[in-house]
């Protein structure tokens, strides 16, 4: 009879290890998401749904399909945004389509050199792709200032999403405290 409790206990703990890491995993993820916001080399919401997703993977939370599958469109969009919208800052500042490809060659070759060749990076590819085009020093000026502001915008749009995704992740797992860690409450 005492083994037979000892193997229930054994069975229930793989479980709850199971659950506390995949809510540690998830915890990971969401904060490397944050990360992401800042760094082009890792794609931060996608990452941070992740996170969502390993806490719904646990034994105490129900997978609700509807909810991962809009937080992951969500993720998506903002992600292809995400190589848009510096380009659309350099053409709105009045660069050309020299200066939209050299803001992504810039934003590429800078990552290579974290964490300044992040945002210099679009800035000097613009500047340069104007300079190839037109020549003139003050539109390839205004244009890099362009790609800048593209960057921040962008920057800023997904730091505030995966805040979003940190929120979802807290209110997911505190919503389910007593079940995923039960042994508080004992």
């Amino acid at each position: 009879m005492n083994i037979l409790n000892f193997n229930r206990f054994k069975g229930l703990a793989k479980i709850l290890n199971m659950d506390i890491f995949l809510v540690v995993i998830g915890l990971l993820c969401v904060l490397v998401g944050i990360l992401g916001s800042f760094l082009p080399v890792l794609p931060g919401l996608p990452i941070s749904w992740l996170g969502l997703l390993f806490v719904h993977l646990t034994s105490v939370v129900s997978i609700n399909y509807t909810f991962l599958g809009i937080w992951l469109a969500v993720a998506v969009i903002i992600l292809l945004l995400d190589y848009i919208i510096p380009a659309m800052g350099t053409k709105k500042f009045g660069g050309s389509k020299y200066g939209v490809y050299g803001t992504t060659l810039g934003l590429i070759a800078g990552m290579f050199f974290p964490p300044l060749g992040f945002v210099i990076g679009p800035f000097v590819g613009a500047y340069v792709g104007e300079m190839l085009y037109q020549q003139n020093s003050k539109v390839a000026a205004k244009a890099a200032w362009g790609a800048f502001v593209g960057f921040l915008a962008s920057s800023f749009m997904k730091f505030i999403m995966s805040l979003v995704f940190v929120g979802l992740y807290f209110y997911e797992v505190i919503g389910n405290f007593k079940g995923l860690f039960p042994f508080f409450y004992n």
